[in-house]
């Protein structure tokens, strides 16, 4: 499984990113393979709007099975679930922890977006 998270560095122990497309980065974590890479997001930032959209679709692109982030967006979250991938809004924690909640069977996707479109 391939689990995205919004991050706000570039390392495991950074927290996650509340906003989801208009995060900086992406830490992907691939549990079969045990590795960690960085997904930079940076051209999404600054769109003045369509970011969690582009971002959605750049991560279905990377082959995602899950997202985590602080919060989603309706099209962000329609585009996500539409394309078979998880969505889990956290609050406050490392990247690695949201991770290892997720593997443990902790955490429980989201049904819906959790704020309106452009947040």
């Amino acid at each position: 499984m391939k689990i995205a998270v919004s991050s706000v560095g570039s390392d495991i122990s950074s927290k996650v990113e509340s906003r989801f497309g208009r995060a900086g980065q992406f830490m992907v974590y691939d549990s079969d393979l045990k590795e960690w890479k960085v997904v930079q997001n940076s051209l999404q930032m600054d769109l003045p709007q369509g970011a969690g959209i582009q971002t959605a679709q750049n991560l279905i692109r990377e082959g995602v099975n899950a997202v985590i982030t602080g919060h989603c967006g309706p099209n962000a979250y329609r585009v996500l679930t539409g394309g078979g991938v998880s969505v889990y809004c956290v609050g406050a924690r490392t990247v690695r922890e949201a991770v290892d909640e997720l593997l443990s069977g902790s955490l429980k996707a989201s049904d819906s977006a959790d704020v309106e479109g452009h947040w």
